[in-house]
């Protein structure tokens, strides 16, 4: 039995309580590919919160704090804003409210491009004040030499490549990638470089699928799709995507549930329950003994 931090749902406080079992590791998630098959395919969902990550642990593998929280979380217009600062205060709180699930933090833009050693200082700083199994970063070719870098000095990484968001200005938008041969053998000799240099699992992001697939075969840890494939290894997405927290599905998204549409009429239940005053009724208010 491990120890973690636990929500109270009676009080909405975390605690250090025992955990039921202890964490999916990252050689046990690498381990799942073998032979080139992943006979269990790897679920990996976004969470930015103690009390999301306790909803979702239990059914995922790996809980990831995606640099997508700039815009889901703060309306930011792209993830490029994103600070190490908003990363660490999110995955501690993941850590916090998961118990089973490996827990990943992206690395935000501008905090490993510049040199092995600026992304070891930031990736370290991650691990320490978030308590999280790994980092992810952009990039594949390029960065190979990072992945190295930090594998060699304890920080496990996955890698991301395909359609990168933090690159979306050099890219020019959110389009599929892989649509001419030039540009698919790049991302696949990218997949084949990140997982030369340790990375323990790739995820591939927005490329057509004939490629997605090509690169998850020319690699030896798992690869997981979004906007990919069926056959990567495993497959991420967005959880307010999935739950349909938004008007806009890209085309990648499968909604699951359509939240948006319960809490807007939840709000206006609520609404009209003040202006008629029928809220807070006596089962709301504290009356005389």
């Amino acid at each position: 039995m491990s120890t973690t931090f636990q929500l109270d749902t009676a009080t909405s406080r975390a605690n250090p309580t025992p955990a039921p079992m202890k964490r999916l590791t990252v050689p046990a998630i690498r381990r799942r590919k073998k032979d080139g098959v992943t006979a269990d395919p790897i679920v990996m969902l976004t969470a930015y919160t103690a009390r999301q990550a306790q909803l979702l642990d239990e059914h995922c593998d790996l809980l990831l704090v995606g640099d997508s929280l700039g815009q889901v979380i703060y309306g930011l217009p792209s993830s490029v804003p994103v600070t190490l600062e908003m990363m660490i205060a999110h995955g501690a709180a993941v850590v916090r409210g998961s118990y089973h699930a490996a827990v990943i933090v992206d690395m935000p833009f501008g905090t490993y491009e510049q040199s092995p050693q600026q992304a070891f200082e930031n990736a370290a700083r991650l691990l320490k004040e978030t308590g999280c199994a790994g980092v992810k970063l952009e990039g594949g070719v390029a960065m190979a030499e990072t992945v190295r870098f930090l594998n060699e000095r304890g920080i496990p990484v996955m890698g991301h490549i395909g359609l990168t968001p933090q690159a979306v200005n050099v890219l020019g938008g959110y389009n599929a990638r892989g649509r001419s041969d030039a540009e698919a053998a790049k991302i696949v000799a990218d997949a084949k470089a990140l997982d030369d240099a340790g990375a323990f699992s790739i995820v591939i992001e927005g490329v057509v699928e004939p490629i997605a697939i090509a690169a998850t075969q020319a690699i030896a840890c798992p690869s997981i799709g979004i906007g990919g494939s069926a056959q990567c290894d495993g497959q991420v997405l967005v959880t307010e995507d999935m739950l349909g927290m938004f008007e806009r599905v890209p085309r990648f998204v499968k909604r699951y549930a359509d939240m948006a549409s319960l809490v807007s009429q939840a709000a206006a239940n609520y609404a009209a329950e003040v202006r008629d005053r029928s809220f807070p009724g006596i089962e709301q208010t504290y009356q005389p003994k």
